[in-house]
């Protein structure tokens, strides 16, 4: 019986010629992304300003998010039935289509309408890029794959937000939104090159007797679509809906500061309650071996890490002096950390529980000198290296569940799976966030409060270490 490693010794690399013009064009797609992603966040000040919709500047971001939720259910149903290929060029149009319009828009009401669109393409070729990767590379490749796209984050998360501050104040914030679609089109051009060579190279495989049987990525599946007990798309979609508005609901809940806070907050756990446990596989609730599992600590670690991430930089600023920019110093080692991980996971195989359970507690141990770096008398160096410690812990696991998804789906059924995985991901860490919010609006920004917020996502992330054993089927 032939093992993965050994296969991923037998077939060409991800950058070979066969899988280059593909990985570097998804790569660069990646990039794209995150440059958006962490521009947003720096251009929406001035945004909100220039617009004069600050009441709004929430909505921009949830708004964003809540359209990926429900982007990621329709692209995942839709890649396992006709293939990856259309969801994934519909995706980029409407991703590309909703920054022209925020970048465009005269009000903020169309720059929020914008960022809905945007969010809904970006969430249909995401979850389109998992099918695209299960039907085209080796199994043994998967997880050079997923390291790369987590590589592909290290650049923008590190002259991202430089380039946004030197746009913003020359030629002006529109241009952070509709720079981005110009470089769309180098990228599409190395997809389109790429797709060609993997339906090529797809058909040459399925022709043959002993080179697997993967899949040309744009033909459709039959299993896809015939499976029996799946939850009708129109359903599913409206379960995903409503999983958005109990987000968003848990959000300003959160966040407000009026006697209406608490009852946004419970209403939309009351609708989460309801509305999640249909997107997941069976047994997530109750974390279920196998898939459910990997569903469950994905969303348990990305909770820790943006939930613990949400207040750095203010804490830094207001309790130990730092300035914006070393701040932000701090969180770019955390991101250097997180790709320098995820390039030694994907390197070669490992033991898989060992590393699910190293992870977290890494994130955990990072999360606790966070909070010690609270305090005048600890150096404000443990800051950074706990930041370290929770992106190198994370960098480890968040890989590798993108691959155990791919590995435990069906045929046709990695699209919804990838979905589920991304509308977990989404609500815990929605809920973590809300969580840490909660308690600084109900006690303040103070040092104490800062250190029990960090504690919080430290036990969070912990309880991601007994969760890894459980993966295995």
């Amino acid at each position: 019986m032939t093992t993965v490693a050994e296969t991923s010794r037998e077939t060409p690399g991800i950058f070979a010629q066969r899988h280059r013009a593909l990985t570097v064009g998804m790569v660069a797609l990646i990039m794209l992304v995150a440059f958006e992603a962490l521009a947003v966040a720096t251009a929406m000040p001035v945004v909100g300003r220039e617009l004069d919709g600050l009441g709004l500047y929430a909505l921009a971001f949830s708004g964003a998010l809540a359209a990926g939720m429900i982007a990621t259910v329709l692209g995942g149903r839709w890649g396992d039935l006709y293939g990856p290929v259309v969801p994934l060029w519909a995706g980029v149009a409407v991703f590309a289509a909703g920054l022209v319009v925020s970048g465009t828009a005269p009000t903020m009401d169309v720059f929020v309408a914008g960022r809905f669109v945007q969010g809904f393409g970006g969430g249909v070729f995401q979850v389109a890029l998992y099918v695209l990767v299960s039907r085209v590379y080796p199994a043994g490749l998967h997880p050079k794959v997923f390291s790369v796209f987590a590589a592909a984050w290290v650049v923008p998360s590190m002259i991202g937000p430089v380039i946004t501050g030197v746009v913003v104040e020359g030629p002006g914030w529109r241009w952070v939104f509709l720079g981005v679609p110009l470089l769309v089109v180098p990228a599409a051009l190395l997809l389109w090159r790429g797709l060609a060579a993997a339906s090529a190279a797809g058909r040459t495989a399925a022709a043959g007797t002993s080179s697997g049987d993967r899949t040309p990525p744009g033909e459709h599946t039959a299993s896809g679509g015939a499976a029996s007990g799946r939850t009708p798309i129109g359903r599913r979609l409206g379960w995903a809906v409503l999983t958005a508005g109990g987000a968003a609901l848990m959000q300003y809940g959160g966040a407000a500061r009026d006697g209406g806070g608490p009852v946004l907050l419970l209403a939309g756990l009351a609708v989460l309650a309801a509305a999640l446990p249909r997107l997941l596989p069976p047994g997530t609730v109750r974390v279920r071996r196998g898939l459910p599992s990997v569903i469950v600590l994905r969303g348990i670690v990305a909770g820790a890490f943006f939930g613990g991430e949400l207040f750095l930089p203010l804490m830094l600023s207001a309790e130990r002096g730092l300035s914006p920019a070393q701040a932000g110093l701090v969180l770019t080692g955390g991101a250097l950390a997180w790709s320098l991980a995820s390039w030694i996971a994907g390197r070669r195989p490992y033991d898989r529980v060992a590393i699910l359970r190293t992870g977290p507690l890494l994130m955990a141990g990072g999360l606790l000198l966070v909070a010690l770096a609270v305090l005048p008398g600890v150096p404000v160096a443990a800051a950074f290296l706990g930041e370290m410690l929770m992106g190198f812990g994370i960098g480890l696991v968040y890989p590798l569940l993108s691959v155990l998804v791919l590995e435990l789906s069906s045929p046709g059924e990695e699209g919804e799976n990838s979905a589920s995985l991304g509308v977990g991901e989404s609500v815990f860490t929605v809920t973590t966030v809300v969580a840490v919010g909660a308690v600084v609006a109900a006690f303040g920004a103070t040092g104490p409060v800062y250190l029990a917020c960090f504690a919080l996502t430290a036990l969070v992330a912990a309880a991601g270490a007994p969760v890894a054993g459980r993966v295995r089927v």
